[in-house]
Parts: C-alpha cells; sequence; structure tokens
C-alpha cells in the first residue's frame, strides 16, 4: 500500500513539472502548426476540387462538430492513383475541357435546435454510415466521441509507458493507445508530440505479430482517433500486417480496417486487394450494408476489379428497393469514383429508385446521382425532369461545387432545362468569394456549351470572368483550367482580350506544350484560329507556325481515319459529285482546322455552276483584272456542307452545342455559307433510293444558294 501511494506520489510531481514544459509547448509549437496547418489546407482548397459539406449546402451560422472530419474526405482522395478507366475515351474532337469533366422536405427543421447537425448529416459522404445499426461493426466512427480522459490522465498514462518500458504485452499497449485516443480532440498535438508516445508506437511495433486481430484493430482505431500523419512510417508496418492475415479476418474485420485506412489517408492498394479477393470468394455474405460500404470503399480507392463488376451489379439489383436514400447517394459515388461501369439496364433501375425517394434525398445526394449520369451518359428523362423543380428549389442553399457539379452533368449530357440552368445562374454571383478557378471555368464551359446567352443572365458572365482574371496564379500549376474557361466564354461569343493574351503568350504556351498534354495544344489551336477569325486587328499573341501545322497534321490524320469513313459522309460525299457532275466539285477537308471538324467544301459560280479545288484562284484572279464585272453577285460561292450527328445539338432539340455553334459563326465570318444535311433528314434517307437523295441534295443546295442571293 505504501508503494502505491509512493507510486502516485512521484507521479503528481513528474506530471507537475511535465504539465509546465507541456504548457509552454503548446503556446509555441501548437499555435504555428495551427497556422501552417490551416495555411495549407486554404492552399490545398485553392487548387484541388476537394469534398467540402458547405460546398453542396449553405450552412446556419452554427457549425456541427461534425464538420471537421468530412471537410477531409475528398482532400484525402488526391493521394490516390487515377484509375486509367477514369478518363472517358474520347477523340481527337473533343474539348480537353471534358478531361477534367437538403430536401426542403425537412424544411421545418431548420428552426429547431437539432436543424445545423440535420444539415451537416445529410452533406456528409459517411452520412450512409447512420442509416443501419449494422455498420457499426464495420466502419470507424469519425463523430465527436465523448472524452473520457482527460490531459492529466494521457500524460500519467505515458508515464506508465516509461515505467513499464519493455514489460509491456499486446493488452496493455492495445488498452494504453485505446485509453490516449480518448482525448479531446484539440489536444491529440500534445500527445502526439511527447517522445514518450513515439516509444509506445516502437513497442506496439516489436509485438505486432502478438496482437490479436480485434487488439489490431483497436490499434488502428486509435491512430485514427489521434490524428496519426498517413506518412507515419509506423503505418506501413501495421499495414504489411494487416496484408498478412487479412486472408484469416471476417469479413466485418476488412471492411473496419479498409475504413480505418481511409480515416488515416493512407493509399493502401496491397490491402485492398486482399479485402477484395476474400470479398470474391464470399458474395454470399454481403447484405445491404456490407454492399453500400464496400463500393464506398471502391470508389475512394479509384478502382474497382473488373472480377466484381457483375457481382456487384447482381447484389445491388437483388437489394435495389432496400437501399435508403443516403445509401443510394453511397452507391452512385462509389460508382462514379471508381468508374465502374454497370449495365444501362441495371444503371437505369438504379436511377429509377433515385427517382422514387428524390424528395428525400440530401444536396449532397442529388449531385452524386448526377455525377454517375455524367460518367454513364445516361438520358434518363424521368430524373432529368425531376431536377426542373428540385434544383430550383435547392440552389438557393446550394453552395459552388454542387451548383458546378450540377450543370456539368447536365453539360456532359447536351441537356438543357433552362429551369435548371437559370436557377444556378441566378445563385452563383452571390457566392463569388467561393470559387476556385477550376469551379469557375468549368461553369463557363457549361454554360457555354449548353448555349446559354449572355442576355440571359446578365450577371454570370461577368462574374465568372472576373474569378479567372482573379485567380490567374493557379494557371502556372493548371493551365488547363484557363483554357477551359476561354472556350466556354468563345462559345457565348465573348473574347475577354487580356486573357486571351495571357493564354497566347510565349510563357503560357511554353507552359501547357511542356506539360506533355496533347489536349492544350488543342485547346490553345482553337483559341488562336478563333483570335485569327474574330479579332483580326487586336494585338492578342498568335501560335508559331511549326504548332499550328502539327496539330493540324493530328486533327486530320485521325479525321481521315475516323469521320472520314463513316457511312453517312461517303454517302454525302457521293450523292454531291454526282449531283455536280465529278469528284474535282467536291473538296472533303477541314475548312477550319482549329474546329476539330470536317466538311464538304463546293464552289458555285454566279449562274449556280460547280466550279472545280483548281480553277477557284483563276476565277478570283480573272475578277480582279477585270473593272465591268458585274458585282451585284459574288462570282464564287462557297457553300460548306455539313453532315450533322445528334451529338452536335442539344439534347432532343435542334439547337447546336456550342463547339459547334462557334463553328458556324467562324464559317459565316470566313465568306461560307453553311448547307446542314441534320442527321434527323439525311440519316432516314440512307436507306432509300439514288434519285430522292439526289432530289434532297439539289434541293439542299440550290435552294440554299437561291435563297442567300
Amino acid at each position: 500500500m505504501s508503494a502505491t501511494v509512493l507510486f502516485h506520489h512521484v507521479a503528481k510531481r513528474c506530471l507537475y513539472a511535465h504539465m509546465r514544459c507541456i504548457s509552454l509547448f503548446r503556446s509555441q509549437h501548437l499555435s504555428s502548426n495551427v497556422e501552417n496547418g490551416e495555411q495549407k489546407r486554404e492552399e490545398e482548397t485553392e487548387s484541388m476540387l476537394v469534398y467540402n459539406p458547405s460546398a453542396y449546402y449553405q450552412r446556419p451560422t452554427s457549425r456541427s462538430s461534425t464538420v471537421g472530419r468530412s471537410e477531409t474526405e475528398e482532400n484525402l482522395s488526391r493521394n490516390l492513383p487515377l484509375n486509367p478507366a477514369f478518363r472517358q475515351q474520347r477523340s481527337p474532337y473533343s474539348i480537353s475541357a471534358l478531361r477534367r469533366l437538403s430536401s426542403t422536405k425537412n424544411a421545418q427543421a431548420v428552426s429547431t435546435p437539432n436543424a445545423t447537425k440535420e444539415s451537416s448529416v445529410n452533406n456528409d459522404p459517411r452520412a450512409f454510415q447512420r442509416c443501419r445499426p449494422e455498420y457499426r461493426n464495420m466502419t470507424h466512427d469519425p463523430s465527436p466521441r465523448s472524452s473520457t480522459v482527460d490531459l492529466n490522465e494521457a500524460l500519467l498514462v505515458l508515464h506508465k509507458v516509461t515505467v513499464q518500458k519493455g514489460n509491456m504485452g499486446p493488452s496493455e499497449v492495445s488498452i494504453f493507445l485505446s485509453k490516449l485516443s480518448q482525448i479531446p480532440q484539440e489536444q491529440t498535438a500534445v500527445v502526439r508530440g511527447d517522445k514518450r508516445f513515439n516509444m509506445l508506437l516502437r513497442y506496439s511495433v516489436e509485438i505486432l505479430e502478438n496482437f490479436t486481430t480485434p487488439q489490431l484493430l483497436d490499434v488502428l482505431s486509435a491512430f485514427v482517433n489521434l490524428g496519426l500523419p498517413q506518412s507515419n512510417s509506423i503505418l506501413g508496418l501495421y499495414e504489411t500486417e494487416f496484408c498478412r492475415r487479412a486472408s484469416e479476418m471476417e469479413l466485418h474485420q476488412l471492411l473496419l480496417a479498409a475504413d480505418c485506412w481511409r480515416c488515416l489517408g493512407r493509399v493502401v492498394p496491397q490491402y485492398l486487394e486482399r479485402l477484395y479477393d476474400n470479398v470474391s470468394r464470399n458474395f454470399n455474405q454481403m447484405g445491404v450494408p456490407e454492399l453500400v460500404q464496400l463500393l464506398y470503399i471502391i470508389g475512394e480507392g479509384r478502382r474497382c476489379p473488373d472480377t466484381l463488376v457483375q457481382p456487384i451489379e447482381s447484389l445491388l439489383m437483388r437489394h435495389l428497393y432496400q437501399l435508403k436514400p443516403e445509401e443510394l447517394s453511397a452507391v452512385c459515388l462509389g460508382l462514379f469514383k471508381s468508374q465502374c461501369s454497370l449495365s444501362e439496364r441495371a444503371t437505369r433501375r438504379l436511377m429509377d429508385r433515385a427517382l422514387a425517394v428524390v424528395e428525400d434525398m440530401s444536396d449532397f445526394a442529388i449531385v452524386n446521382v448526377m455525377k454517375l449520369m455524367r460518367f454513364s451518359y445516361l438520358d434518363h428523362l424521368p430524373w432529368l425532369e425531376a431536377m426542373g423543380s428540385e434544383v430550383p428549389r435547392r440552389a438557393p442553399k446550394m453552395e459552388v461545387q454542387g451548383l458546378m457539379h450540377v450543370v456539368l452533368a447536365c453539360s456532359a449530357l447536351h441537356y438543357r432545362d433552362d429551369r435548371i440552368l437559370l436557377a444556378v445562374a441566378e445563385r452563383l454571383p452571390s457566392v463569388a468569394n467561393r470559387y476556385r478557378s477550376k469551379d469557375a471555368a468549368k461553369l463557363l464551359w457549361a454554360f457555354g456549351t449548353l448555349g446559354v446567352l449572355p442576355k440571359q443572365c446578365p450577371n454570370l458572365y461577368p462574374c465568372l470572368t472576373a474569378i479567372l482574371r482573379e485567380r490567374q496564379i493557379e494557371f502556372q500549376q493548371y493551365p488547363e483550367h484557363l483554357l477551359t474557361g476561354l472556350l466556354g466564354l468563345a462559345f457565348a461569343g465573348l473574347l475577354p482580350e487580356d486573357l486571351l493574351s495571357l493564354a497566347l503568350s510565349e510563357e503560357f504556351v511554353n507552359r501547357a506544350c511542356n506539360s506533355q498534354e496533347l489536349e492544350l495544344k488543342k485547346d490553345l489551336f482553337t483559341l488562336d484560329g478563333t483570335v485569327g477569325l474574330e479579332l483580326p486587328k487586336s494585338t492578342v499573341p498568335r501560335l508559331s507556325l511549326a504548332i499550328r501545322e502539327e496539330v493540324t497534321k493530328l486533327l486530320w490524320d485521325f479525321a481521315q481515319s475516323d469521320i472520314c469513313q463513316k457511312p453517312e459522309v461517303l454517302e454525302a460525299e457521293d450523292v454531291l459529285r454526282n449531283l455536280l457532275g465529278g469528284e474535282m466539285f467536291v473538296r472533303k477537308h477541314m475548312i477550319l482546322p482549329h474546329l476539330r471538324s470536317i466538311d464538304l467544301e463546293v464552289h458555285l459560280d454566279r449562274n449556280d455552276q460547280p466550279v472545280p479545288d483548281d480553277l477557284l484562284m483563276v476565277l478570283t484572279k480573272s475578277r480582279k483584272r477585270s473593272p465591268h464585272l458585274d458585282d451585284s453577285k459574288p462570282s464564287i460561292q462557297r457553300l460548306a456542307v455539313q453532315v450533322t450527328h445528334r451529338n452536335h445539338y442539344c439534347y432532343r432539340t435542334e439547337q447546336l452545342l456550342g463547339l459547334h455553334a462557334l463553328k458556324r459563326r467562324q464559317l459565316a465570318l470566313a465568306g461560307y455559307r453553311v448547307v446542314e444535311l441534320p442527321h434527323w433528314e439525311w440519316f432516314p434517307l440512307l436507306r432509300r433510293s439514288q434519285s430522292e437523295k439526289l432530289a434532297y441534295m439539289h434541293c439542299k443546295i440550290f435552294s440554299c444558294s437561291d435563297s442567300k442571293n
């Protein structure tokens, strides 16, 4: 008994002395660490598309204490390797911008004490884990824990570490770490900075193989609560141990470990492979919670093994109507992040289920459904129609990133609904101080692609353009953001010369070309050609001849092997040759190479007679030499015959999308008259007789000529 009293007396004296050191440590060291951490997070927020619940929902002033953890969710993913399949396949004609392409039913709760908590939960990517009690067995709960240990008790635990030294077994180490993990979150830095804590970590590694699996999971959970940095070398040793015993672990234990690694922000591809192997052998153990948690883990890992796609689809379809709104959200986000392609039938059924519960979905959940639609290119009209009423209702409380994803999905689907677009456009200027250049660029691209004109939303384009100017420093690291934004502006007929001068400056061009991103060269080429045609007298710099020739060759080589060989184009070329009298009267080429598509060029004289690809220069010179020629009618009419495709238009409309509208505008500036063979007319004719095709083409070519003159 006296020995115990003596021990506590010594411990208190040591604790008192140590507390004085700690107080000095906290006042000097922690404040600088916090400031540096905040600055680092601000820099990351400037440059990365980071998940932030406030980006989807405008919270009340009072904030839930769960926000701190959820704000880091998407930020951690920047360390994950990108699945090569993530990048959608596209032709050289595509624009590179495509690369980087709360329910009011509960509105009464806003005035209740739980309103803040409700909004936080409904916009947390881990909110689905609170849908069912079963998730507790396979997930780490990151919500604020009730702190049962104060700092004094924690320091006493650390003192015991020095007293017991090498006499600790797995049970003692596990208990000590679990005890330390129960201190208030704001005091974890004190523990992590204590050399005795590092001593405890070293002891844990020495006996790593002696831990039972539950003890090992307790230790990993403690690391999460203590905020152990993902770069800590100790974690690598723990990952190896988890990989070693993965085949012996139960499914819930495997999922729990994966969730802890996610919370730590640690990239563990080898462990995930072990998890997926186990799951593929034990799909019969998977219920709804296990399936949803697995898809969450797969999404955060950015890859879904091919062997799991079909079993996952089958399980999803089996349990589809048991999924709750936030579980549907997690499923959609997991499929999107991992770029896991389900069959069209399964995706449509998933969308049907989402539509059935849309009013109960959070803003975050709706955005996740839109992301999946963007990836799947799925034209689920009932869902899109529902967005026509849901988005205007929700937009006033949504923030930049959520709004951006909604509009970007509409753009990818070529779906224009002014109820959606104008509601978002009205909201965006009021949150102008919360953008990054990426947000502004993608919004400009989306609105420009869908043909939303400046006169329809007078404040939108000036606001977004001003953000590009304010964020110019970001273009040094992310040049594609400037090019994406400028292309969107060009689609809308807006050409800010200061930003174009920056984009086409020698320094910027060199940086973009040195990035090995071929798409950036093509974007620069499009902007350069646009400047040449639409701003001929400006002082905006131009690309070098070498770059223009390089990109032109690339585009033409692709066109010859792809677009030029399409049946509808070959048939149009053949019919034109028969109509006009030979192949010398039709030239298939890229009239405006910077706009990335081909045309069938035809020349007619003043009498509507076809003129051959070699007499044009002679006739032009002849006209210049003779002052007596009648100028009431141009000597040569240049026609650009275009075979259009449904992907040139907004969905189920005759409105051209941004790039194609830009081409029409610039062909007119270049002196061409466009003869359109719209797909809804020309494609059905491909199965008709030659005489019908000739009659149709004659009407198109010569009616166009007569009406224009």
